[in-house]
């Protein structure tokens, strides 16, 4: 009798193996996510590398799911350069509205503009006044501190 019980609680556990990764691969293997992408660097030639950050993020969100993360990017020195890039380039037009729609916040550095004399209504693409932070770094520690993951792409 003692061996059938221990047979049948052996098929049982072997089944639970067997089916665990199937729960995760339907989208339980992430929990809700803060994150901060940080973005100091030149984009390239055509902002290639802002585009490769801004498709980290996208993927990002559709691994986890856009109702369990919180995005957001901080740029400043030359990662300000995106949105300057933006202004005249449809397609990353397109990708940063599409993350903003999809509640990605983006913090722009007001040191950066003030040294760089940029102007964030005829610079840059779509920043509005809640959008600038007065420190880049001072955002990214702030909102490590707040519990946000760092994520440097």
């Amino acid at each position: 009798m003692l061996g059938k019980l221990v047979s049948c609680l052996v098929a049982v556990g072997t089944l639970a193996v067997i089916a665990a990764p199937i729960a995760m691969a339907e989208g339980d293997r992430y929990s809700k996510q803060k994150v901060v992408y940080h973005i100091n660097y030149d984009g390239g030639e055509d902002g290639k590398a802002y585009k490769g950050a801004l498709g980290n993020i996208q993927n990002h969100i559709n691994a986890v799911g856009k109702d369990n993360i919180d995005v957001k990017v901080v740029l400043h020195g030359d990662g300000v350069n995106l949105l300057r890039v933006a202004k005249d380039n449809l397609q990353l037009q397109g990708t940063v509205s599409n993350l903003k729609l999809q509640n990605v916040a983006f913090a722009v550095c007001n040191n950066t503009l003030k040294g760089r004399k940029i102007d964030k209504d005829n610079d840059l693409f779509e920043v509005f006044d809640e959008d600038i932070v007065p420190s880049g770094v001072a955002e990214l520690s702030y909102l490590q501190g707040q519990g946000y993951t760092y994520i440097k792409p």
